[in-house]
C-alpha cells in the first residue's frame, strides 16, 4: 500500500491543481479572442485553411471546439477545456518519468514542480502551450515503447508518437518541428545503443505519412500560403543572432542546468562501457538537454507570454536528481526528505500560487497601505513612493464585473468595458436584427470581444483569404488588409468593431483604422478588456454614415 501511495499522490496532484480554475471567477484574458473564435468556428463546422486563414494549425482548437459542442460557446468552456489539457500534460510528463525508471521520490517532486511551475497558471488554452502538450504526449508514447521493449506491441506506441508530433506541428511550426527532431534524436540514440533502427523508421514514416495526407487535403485551400513562415510575404520568426543574444546575454537558468547536467554526466559515466550500459540514463540526459535547447529557441520564436518556455525546469530537476541518485547516501523516497523537497519547491515557485492566496493572507499579514496615516500625513512606502503621470491607468480589479451575457458567464472585465458592451447590444441595428430571425447584419469584429459572435445576430464569414487573427505581419498580411479596406470603401459592413491599441505595433492594423475613419462613422468607443497601461486599448464602434438606425439607446 505504501509503495502505491506516491503514484496516487502524483495523479491526485495533477488532477486537483488542474481543476482549481473551475472554482473561481476569472478576469478576461488578454488575447483569448484567438482561442475563442477558432474553437467557435470549428464547433460550427468550419475548418482552418478551407474556411478561414491562419498561420497556425487547426489542432490548437480541436479540444476547445469539442468542449464548445458539449458545454456551449462560452469563455468558461475554454477554461474547462484547459483543465483537460493540463491533466493530459501532467500525466504525459509523469509517464515519461515512469518509463525512464525515475525513483518514486524524485518523480513525485518533479510532478509537483511541473504542475506548479508550468500547468497551474495556464487557465486558458493558448497555442504556445498546446504545442508543448502535444509534444509531451508524443514523448510519453515514445518512451512507453522504450519501456516495453517488445517490438510487436511497441510499434503502436511509435505510430502514436508520430501522429501526436504531427498534431504538435499542426499547432505551431517551431515547437512541433523541434519536437520532431528531439524524438528523432532520442530514437537515434536508442538505435545506436540497441542496434535497432526499425523504431526510428516507423516513427519517421508515421509522421511523414500523416503530415503528407493532411497537407495534400488542405493544399488546395492555401495551406502553403498561410503555413510557410519565412517566405514572402511572411517574415522569418527564427533568427540565429537573436537566439544567441538571448542565450548568452540572459537565460541564466537554462545555462545553469546545461552545465549541471553535463557535469553529472561526466561523474556518472567514467567509461564508454558505463555509458553504453546505462540506456535510460543516456536517454534522460539527451531528453533534458534537448528540452533545454528547445526552451532557448522557444523564448525567441514564441515570446508572448514571456513564460512560454518554463517547461524546462521540471525536466532539468528530474534529470539532475535522477543522475544524483546513485551518488547520494539517501533516497528521496524517504517521507521526511520528500516533505522537505516538496516544501522547497513550493517556496521556490511561491509566485504562482501566492497571488491566489493574497486575499486570505492580507487578513493576517501587513499589506499595502495607500490611505493616510492616523496623523493625516501621506504614507510613503514601496507602493506609493513614485507619482504616476500616466493619464491612462488601470481599472482596479475590485471594479471588474460580469457583463451578464451568457458567452461571458463567470468572466469579469472592467466596468467601462461591460457598460460599452451593453450599449452595443442596445444599438437599434442589433436589436432590430435580433427581432427578425431572417435578418443577419454584416459585422467586422476587429476586437478582442470575439464571443459577441454568439450574442449578436451575424454569421462569421467563410473565406480562406481572410484570417481570424488580425495582427499585421503575424496573423495577416497586406493582401488581407487590402481586401478589408476594399470592403470598407464599398460600405460592405453594417457594423465594425475596431480595437485601437496605439502602443502595440499593428496588433490591429492601423491602416484599416485609417480607412474606417474616412468611410464610416464612429458612434461609440469604450475601454478594451486589458490590464497594464502600456497596452491599453479602446474598442471603437463604427457604422455606415447613411445608417440612421445605429443610434445607441441612452446616448
Amino acid at each position: 500500500m505504501i509503495q502505491k501511495l506516491p503514484a496516487k499522490v502524483e495523479i491526485l496532484l495533477i488532477i486537483l491543481l488542474a481543476c482549481v480554475p473551475l472554482f473561481i471567477r476569472l478576469p478576461y484574458r488578454v488575447n483569448i479572442f484567438l482561442s475563442w473564435e477558432g474553437a467557435y468556428r470549428m464547433s460550427e463546422g468550419q475548418l482552418p485553411f478551407r474556411d478561414f486563414g491562419t498561420p497556425l494549425g487547426g489542432m490548437f482548437w480541436v479540444v476547445p471546439a469539442l468542449f464548445f459542442k458539449v458545454f456551449g460557446a462560452k469563455l468558461i468552456s475554454l477554461v474547462k477545456a484547459q483543465v483537460l489539457i493540463n491533466i493530459i500534460a501532467g500525466l504525459s510528463f509523469r509517464s515519461i518519468l515512469v518509463s525512464l525508471s525515475v525513483d518514486r521520490g524524485t518523480r513525485l517532486a518533479a510532478v509537483l514542480l511541473f504542475c506548479i511551475s508550468y500547468s497551474f497558471f495556464n487557465f486558458w488554452p493558448w497555442y504556445n502551450h498546446s504545442v508543448i502538450v502535444y509534444e509531451l504526449a508524443a514523448l510519453a508514447c515514445l518512451f512507453r515503447y522504450v519501456r516495453l521493449d517488445i517490438p510487436e506491441r511497441g510499434m503502436a506506441w511509435l505510430i502514436g508518437a508520430g501522429c501526436l508530433t504531427v498534431c504538435s506541428f499542426l499547432t505551431k511550426q517551431d515547437g512541433g518541428g523541434m519536437a520532431f527532431f528531439l524524438c528523432c534524436a532520442l530514437l537515434a540514440a536508442n538505435g545506436l545503443l540497441e542496434k535497432k533502427w526499425r523504431p526510428f523508421l516507423v516513427y519517421v514514416g508515421s509522421f511523414a505519412v500523416l503530415l503528407a495526407l493532411i497537407v495534400l487535403v488542405f493544399s488546395r485551400y492555401g495551406f502553403g500560403y498561410w503555413f510557410n513562415h519565412g517566405q514572402a510575404p511572411h517574415t522569418a520568426r527564427v533568427s540565429a543572432w537573436d537566439i544567441a543574444d538571448e542565450f548568452f546575454g540572459s537565460s541564466q537558468w537554462i545555462k545553469f542546468y546545461i552545465f549541471l547536467v553535463i557535469v553529472l554526466c561526466i561523474a556518472r559515466w567514467r567509461s564508454l562501457a558505463a555509458l553504453k550500459a546505462d540506456k535510460k540514463g543516456v536517454l534522460m540526459a539527451l531528453l533534458t538537454l534537448g528540452v533545454l535547447g528547445e526552451a532557448a529557441v522557444f523564448q525567441i520564436t514564441s515570446y508572448t507570454p514571456p513564460d512560454n518556455n518554463i517547461f524546462f525546469h521540471s525536466f532539468a530537476f528530474a534529470c539532475i536528481f535522477f543522475m544524483l541518485g546513485p551518488l547520494l547516501p539517501v533516497s528521496f523516497a524517504r517521507p521526511r526528505l520528500l516533505v522537505i523537497v516538496s516544501a522547497g519547491i513550493l517556496l521556490w515557485w511561491s509566485g504562482t500560487w501566492w497571488r491566489y492566496t493574497q486575499r486570505l493572507a492580507a487578513r493576517v499579514l501587513p499589506h499595502k497601505e495607500v490611505a493616510k496615516s492616523v496623523t493625516g500625513e501621506n504614507v510613503v512606502n514601496r507602493q506609493t513612493y513614485m507619482i504616476s503621470r500616466d493619464t491612462v491607468t488601470d481599472v482596479p480589479m475590485d471594479q471588474w464585473v460580469e457583463c451578464g451575457l451568457p458567452s461571458f458567464n463567470r468572466i469579469i472585465m472592467p466596468a467601462p468595458t461591460a457598460e460599452g458592451i451593453h450599449r452595443l447590444m442596445n444599438m437599434e441595428i442589433i436589436k432590430r436584427a435580433g427581432m427578425d430571425a431572417k435578418e443577419s447584419i454584416r459585422v467586422l469584429n476587429m476586437s478582442e470581444l470575439t464571443p459577441l459572435a454568439a450574442e449578436v445576430p451575424f454569421s462569421l464569414e467563410r473565406n480562406s483569404q481572410l484570417p481570424l487573427w488580425y495582427h499585421l505581419g503575424v496573423g495577416m498580411f497586406n493582401r488581407q488588409a487590402d481586401i478589408f479596406e476594399g470592403r470598407i470603401r464599398g460600405r460592405y459592413y453594417d457594423l465594425v468593431l475596431f480595437e485601437y491599441i496605439p502602443t502595440l505595433n499593428n496588433f490591429y492594423p492601423f491602416r484599416v483604422r485609417d480607412c474606417l475613419r474616412q468611410n464610416y462613422k464612429l458612434v461609440d468607443s469604450f475601454l478594451a478588456p486589458r490590464r497594464g497601461p502600456e497596452t491599453k486599448g479602446q474598442i471603437e464602434v463604427y457604422v455606415r454614415p447613411v445608417d440612421v438606425t445605429a443610434r445607441i439607446t441612452g446616448m
